[in-house]
């Protein structure tokens, strides 16, 4: 089908893009690199009468550390990610997670602030900003805030971003020693959604473990952690039984809904397979 009719916008700043969403509101849509947005108006099911492109906004796009933190804009894209000598030594769970994204199309031209602030619980990135204790530069007619990734993803496709604002930057804390990352990703074909998915973050001190972040992907209204199993692992020296009473509490989290990837038992079971293995192999790199 062809799209409704709308009037195209390119601005090339962010307060441009802002002060054009502020003025049609409603009736205004932001495109990024379109893999959401774009099918939808060819169904209609979106209609915006007003199509605001940020492509061209520089200020969007790159990477950098300062103190301690990498600061990602939001344009900066999938390929950008896994191409990065800087995330690669300093937040290797970023890169990994990319390349399971899609397929290399979808992976040129995707953006990571698009795939986080679209709100689909089936995107990668959501699950890994709070596994990352990620937060979120969002800048409106209202001035600049940041927020944290724990509390943003409310529902499907629903978050934090208030009318108005804008998904402008991500910062990341880096990695510091004795930190171990892993991310498994289940899913029926390349280029698919995750039938479940889960990223995880673990720091020990010794052997015991001092800090861990699990976060699960597509088995619920949108990206969660596992507080429970956290809360069992972190303090503790971490065993395969101790492993297997987390994913006991991983199951406990899910909320997913049955499709054509699974009925619910099949994907609850199967998150916590992904966390298992994620939680394994977030172990054995803090051990170096």
């Amino acid at each position: 089908m062809i799209p409704s009719g709308f009037e195209y916008h390119a601005p090339s700043s962010i307060d441009d893009a802002i002060q054009l969403l502020s003025e049609h509101a409603d009736d205004a849509k932001i495109i990024a690199g379109g893999h959401s947005l774009l099918p939808m108006m060819k169904l209609r099911f979106a209609e915006p009468a007003h199509l605001i492109d940020i492509n061209g906004i520089s200020e969007l796009k790159g990477m950098q550390e300062e103190s301690g933190v990498i600061r990602i804009g939001a344009m900066t894209t999938e390929n950008e990610i896994i191409d990065s000598a800087l995330l690669r030594e300093k937040c290797p769970l970023l890169p990994d997670v990319a390349r399971l994204i899609a397929d290399p199309q979808v992976r040129n031209r995707g953006t990571i602030g698009g795939d986080i602030a679209h709100g689909d619980p089936g995107n990668d990135h959501p699950a890994v900003m709070l596994a990352l204790d990620a937060s979120f530069v969002l800048k409106g007619p209202n001035g600049e805030r940041t927020v944290p990734a724990n509390g943003f993803f409310l529902g499907t496709y629903w978050n934090g971003l208030e009318e108005g604002e804008l998904m402008t930057e991500i910062r990341i804390p880096v990695f510091t020693p004795g930190t171990g990352h892993g991310y498994n990703k289940l899913k029926r074909k390349t280029g698919d959604y995750a039938t479940a998915a889960s990223p995880v973050i673990l720091k020990l001190d010794g052997d015991t473990c001092s800090e861990i972040r699990i976060g699960l992907t597509n088995v619920a209204s949108c990206a969660v952690r596992a507080g429970d199993a956290e809360n069992l692992l972190r303090g503790n020296v971490i065993d395969d039984a101790l492993i297997e009473q987390a994913a006991q509490k991983v199951m406990d989290a899910c909320e997913p809904a049955e499709d054509l990837r699974g009925d619910v038992e099949y994907k609850t079971r199967m998150a916590a397979e992904m966390a298992r293995r994620s939680i394994r192999d977030a172990l054995t790199r803090a051990k170096g």
